[in-house]
């Protein structure tokens, strides 16, 4: 017990320390980018630069976590204003043409280096859900809460790399599976840190192939 014990430490404390250097070299790449992004964004839609968005964190029996998650705005102002929250959709109207770019190569998602110092997220782990959603897909899937348990949401992971965006419940319900996989990866040394390297590959490679959504 007492070795298992350390093994969740030492992972938790390398995690965290990944997550500190990854995030560190993120944001010189978001100071690099947002100047163009920034500008791009303003020029052809109005509104902010950046969007927060309220999601579902981390979960344990006693307490769920709620964070605000900052992004790149890639929708038009009020998008959602007479719809309510709806997942994303081929060639969806809400989104600029600046946005769509963005959503393609994922540097809508930069500024979530931001949430990763301050602990809210970590770089690799479930996608925080929006809490419009949450009762229904606690509802409707079968351990659907406890992919977060005593694990912080990603801005990127498993389940990201091999799906992409939700579009319906069903994207999410495939989604489940990947989370608790990463989850167990957790559990060894050796496992975490081989998935999340491989995490990390694909997902620069999503982004370079402009695969994202």
């Amino acid at each position: 017990m007492k070795k298992v014990n350390m093994e969740k430490t030492l992972i938790r404390t390398s995690k965290r320390i990944f997550d500190l250097v990854g995030a560190s070299v993120g944001m010189l790449i978001l100071g690099i980018c947002f100047i163009p992004v920034a500008l791009a964004i303003k020029l052809t839609s109005k509104g902010p630069i950046f969007y927060q968005q309220l999601r579902v964190g981390k979960w344990s029996p006693t307490k769920m976590d709620f964070i605000h998650v900052l992004k790149f705005r890639t929708m038009y102002i009020d998008a959602e204003s007479r719809t309510g929250a709806t997942w994303a959709t081929e060639n969806d109207p809400r989104i600029t043409p600046v946005g769509r770019f963005l959503r393609k190569t994922r540097l809508d998602e930069l500024p979530q280096f931001i949430n990763v110092l301050r602990g809210d997220m970590s770089l690799i782990g479930p996608r925080p859900e929006r809490p419009d959603f949450y009762q229904r897909l606690e509802n409707d899937i079968p351990f659907f809460v406890e992919r977060t348990y005593d694990v912080l949401p990603g801005i990127t992971g498993l389940a990201q790399v091999n799906q992409g965006y939700d579009t319906c419940i069903e994207d999410v319900r495939s989604k489940v599976g990947f989370d608790h996989s990463y989850a167990l990866s957790l559990s060894s040394y050796k496992s975490w840190l081989m998935t999340d390297v491989h995490i990390v590959f694909k997902t620069l490679k999503i982004m370079v192939d402009g695969r994202g959504r």
